[in-house]
């Protein structure tokens, strides 16, 4: 699907998302011409969906991070959509994954400290419908987190 210049492209943007397009062409070795052309083809193939703001919570006042791996109770008819809805709508969730397996979701939750996370906790996550279970990882430090892939 992909060639030689799609990778060198998209190299290039993974490595400095914010380049103009003048000079991406120019690293990827192809016109401004081609390169629009490329750009659009993988936008609509649905491999490049373009440029987002990545926010650094920290600088924001967020200090700590915890990940929330929820068992729900399964005979409950809707219980998935109801807690993935239920979810979407806590302002701190900043990350919402399925599984399958003994854990059904894990939820990335950030607080400004701990206090503010135990006034979440209590308020907005133990409120969450058909919750059989939670299991609660601190978050410490991140070693590798990756926005690319090998190309």
């Amino acid at each position: 699907m992909l060639d030689d210049t799609d990778r060198r492209i998209l190299r290039q943007l993974q490595a400095d998302p914010d380049v103009p397009n003048a000079v991406l062409a120019e690293r990827a070795g192809v016109t401004t011409g081609t390169l629009w052309r490329r750009l659009e083809r993988l936008r609509e193939a649905g491999v490049y969906r373009g440029v987002r703001a990545r926010i650094d919570w920290a600088a924001l006042g967020y200090a700590v991070e915890v990940s929330l791996r929820f068992t729900l109770d399964k005979t409950a008819r809707g219980a998935f959509d109801d807690f993935l809805a239920a979810a979407r709508e806590v302002p701190e969730v900043t990350e919402i994954q399925t599984f399958l397996g003994k854990v059904d979701v894990r939820l990335s939750v950030i607080a400004r400290d701990m206090r503010h996370y135990q006034d979440i906790y209590r308020s907005r996550i133990l409120t969450l419908p058909h919750i059989a279970d939670i299991e609660a990882l601190m978050h410490v430090a991140t070693i590798k987190s990756a926005d690319t892939v090998p190309l």
